[in-house]
């Protein structure tokens, strides 16, 4: 059986982004363990605020359709999402919204394995907005979602200078997370 395909990125574009730390972690730990890492940044697919009349005039944008088709291409997804005021950024729900909107006999969101983690600087590590994602990609798309999740507190302090995680227990969510991902792309790819 072929090693499963991995798509890895952060909610945010933004430089310095502790969840571009967290993914970049997220995905060499995955690499390591044989995953066919795929890291890619939002920055590189804009696309504009979601407007039905937008899409009803123009279409659904090229950036939403190579994400839809990258998605595809995928056996499982981890997703670092950072919280805005105790919920999923704009960036990162807009995106959503609009590869939802391709229309395709092939559902990306319905047969991938998804993986949540967050990096935040507060105490609660991000836990507020990975329930609302949880929610979105479950509820809203029918993604399956790991129940496992990483939640990073105190980000600014948690990445040493290498990228790794100095928290241990946050190091030992990640490490739980990505075993699960693989596995669990592992039993899917064998259906």
């Amino acid at each position: 059986m072929r090693n499963p395909k991995i798509l890895v990125f952060s909610g945010s574009s933004r430089s310095g982004s502790y969840n571009g730390k967290l993914a970049a972690l997220a995905a060499k730990r995955l690499a390591i363990l044989d995953a066919e890492v795929t890291r890619m940044s939002l920055k590189d697919y804009p696309l504009p605020i979601y407007d039905g009349d937008l899409e009803d005039a123009n279409g659904v944008p090229e950036n939403a359709k190579k994400l839809h088709r990258l998605l595809q291409a995928q056996d499982g997804v981890f997703i670092a999402c950072p919280e805005y005021n105790s919920g999923v950024t704009p960036l990162l729900k807009n995106t959503l919204d609009w590869i939802s909107r391709v229309k395709d006999t092939k559902d990306p969101f319905k047969t991938r394995v998804f993986a949540l983690g967050a990096a935040s600087p507060g105490s609660y590590g991000g836990m507020r907005g990975l329930i609302g994602m949880r929610t979105i990609l479950e509820v809203g798309l029918g993604a399956m979602v790991l129940p496992q999740m990483v939640s990073v507190i105190k980000a600014a302090a948690a990445f040493d200078d290498k990228g790794d995680l100095s928290d241990e227990r946050a190091s030992g969510q990640l490490d739980k997370l990505v075993d699960a991902l693989l596995r669990a792309t592992r039993i899917e790819m064998s259906h």
